[in-house]
């Protein structure tokens, strides 16, 4: 007999999934957050995919427990939409946002939604080259007690350093409490394709939202050479750091706390003057492209470190030796996951 949503009295999490042109990926995904208890329902948003193969491979694992829900967007909108589309069709108090190519961990959500102490609660991640995903290994539960993340802190954990592997807060999928978004009036910014997850993070760290991190690691983040994440357009930078601005003008910060995010803004500026740059140098030649920089010289510092630092990262892949630059799995908050014995 099929446990159905009234069996499971402690259910209280809903799982949004926005997801486009993801049919190879999504039935792990669902299958994943259908196997915790604490979940009462899950949302897919098939946000303008191309073909049938999404909704079809999601539906593909439900357990006809009645908590999978598919919705289909007529066209792509972005996963800030499309999560804007769950988080309104969504009735549970806590809301967990899960992309459609990863997946949970076992009771991932265990211990990890005790207590009244937060708004947010996140726990680590566990970072799997795609081509290692049916043979997970095991991950030790951490003993470190739990953290809270400011605004300050949670910004400056998100500026990526060239050379080091990627590990920015924002990349956590925190719990999200839907009373405090409702209180606030909070829902991710829909013209972003990019950073949509840090700009709601940050804005609701800005009206005073609590946010826990614990060592329990429960998310898989499969990592693909071919992700949407890593495909981004120059315009989405754009309209990143011109959010960043707009938190700025808009909301009232102490002063640390806009001293990072103007140092934020002036990160992702720069990536995107760079970006910019080489869409110009490709379209119309070197010489336009030159010229229209000279035209804009608050620009130049950030080409020109850009382009350096881009040339420096090229010599020294060269210079490294075939598969060098390949890791095993690692979780974010405490680096490689060590063997199993």
């Amino acid at each position: 007999m099929a446990l159905q949503r009234n069996d499971r009295p402690e259910a209280d999490v809903c799982v949004i999934i926005a997801a486009k042109d993801a049919g190879a990926t999504i039935a792990r995904a669902v299958a994943s957050a259908l196997a915790e208890r604490r979940v009462a329902e899950i949302i897919v948003v098939d946000d303008g995919s191309r073909d049938d193969a999404t909704e079809k491979a999601a539906r593909s694992a439900d357990d006809a427990s009645g908590r999978l829900r598919v919705l289909r967007l007529p066209d792509n909108c972005g996963p800030a939409h499309a999560r804007n589309v769950a988080i309104e069709n969504a009735s549970s108090a806590f809301l967990a946002i899960l992309d459609a190519d990863d997946f949970f961990l076992p009771g991932r959500f265990g211990a990890m939604l005790d207590g009244e102490d937060w708004d947010f609660v996140a726990d680590d991640i566990l970072f799997v080259d795609e081509r290692l995903a049916g043979a997970l290994p095991y991950v030790p539960t951490a003993e470190a007690a739990p953290s809270f993340v400011g605004f300050t802190e949670f910004v400056d954990g998100n500026i990526s350093r060239r050379g080091a592997e990627r590990g920015e807060i924002g990349f956590l999928k925190p719990v999200m409490r839907r009373a405090f978004l409702d209180r606030h009036g909070l829902r991710y910014n829909a013209s972003l394709r990019l950073g949509e997850d840090f700009d709601l993070y940050a804005r609701s760290l800005a009206h005073g939202a609590r946010y826990k991190i614990v060592r329990h690691c429960g998310y898989g983040a499969i990592v693909r050479a071919d992700s949407l994440s890593g495909r981004h357009r120059t315009l989405d930078l754009k309209r990143l750091y011109e959010a960043d601005r707009d938190i700025l003008t808009t909301m009232t910060l102490e002063r640390d706390a806009e001293k990072a995010l103007r140092q934020h803004e002036r990160h992702i500026r720069a990536r995107y003057e760079l970006r910019h740059f080489l869409d110009r140098k490709a379209e119309a030649g070197l010489v336009r492209a030159g010229l229209e920089l000279i035209a804009r010289p608050g620009a130049i510092p950030a080409v020109v470190s850009g382009v350096a630092s881009d040339k420096m990262a090229a010599a020294r892949r060269r210079r490294s030796k075939p598969g060098a630059g390949q890791t095993g799995p690692r979780t974010l908050l405490s680096g490689r996951v060590p063997d199993q014995k």
